[in-house]
Formats: structure tokens, sequence, C-alpha cells
């Protein structure tokens, strides 16, 4: 199982950038693939969340209205489309990958932040918004 993330660079705030996580060794029907963010001695904070189940979508409040991930099973490839960045956006991104059992499927939409909830991690990208 690999994931490999990329698409990270150099924006100017207001800016917008599109990440890219290609998964490999799995179908992504069976996992949540989640968007972490780590800034300089700050905790590694969720982002985002795609079910591979239904598609059901989730966002942390400070990327509401700005940040979409989205998903192509043909590709086995998931985005985050970046929109209206912020200086505060300044991270490594990761994203992990959550083999979607029972349990964890019906109560995703309170799980998906927590670290430990991903069974395997991809290498991050960075992503720097400053003018």
């Amino acid at each position: 199982v690999q994931l490999q993330a990329s698409g990270g660079g150099l924006v100017q705030p207001g800016g917008s950038l599109r990440l890219s996580c290609a998964a490999s060794g799995f179908t992504l029907d069976d996992y949540a693939i989640g968007w972490f963010r780590q800034a300089p001695g700050e905790e590694r904070e969720g982002v985002s969340c795609i079910s591979g189940s239904d598609g059901s979508t989730y966002y942390a409040d400070s990327v509401k209205g700005r940040f979409t991930i989205s998903r192509d099973n043909a590709k086995n490839t998931v985005y985050l489309q970046m929109n209206m960045l912020k200086p505060e956006d300044t991270a490594v991104y990761y994203c992990a990958a959550a083999r979607l059992s029972y349990s964890l499927q019906v109560r995703l939409w309170v799980l998906w932040p927590l670290r430990d909830q991903y069974d395997y991690w991809g290498q991050g990208t960075q992503v720097t918004v400053s003018s």
C-alpha cells in the first residue's frame, strides 16, 4: 500500500493549489482518505476527509467554503482543491488512508480528524502561502 501526495508549492494569499493523493495497492472504495496538515511547532490536524463507500465529505471549520475534497476512482486518486489560501494554511500536507470497518463507517463523521484511525500515510507536500 502506498500513498503519494503531490501538488504543493508557493502561492500568494488568495491563490489556489490542488493537491493530489495517488493510491496504489488498494482501492478507494474500501477506505476513507483524509488530508492532514502540520505547521512548524504545531500538532498535525485533520483538514478534510472523503469516504470511499458513499463519497461523504468532511471539513475542518477553518477550511470550509475554501477547500474541496474529491476523488477519481478510475485514477485511484483523491484531490484537495484549495482556494482563497491564507498564510495560516502554510503547512506540510499529508494524505492518509483508513480502512472502512463498519464501526468506522458509521462514525466517520466524528472520527475522521483522529490520526489514530488511519492505517497508511503518504509523505508530505509543502504548501507555503506568502506574498
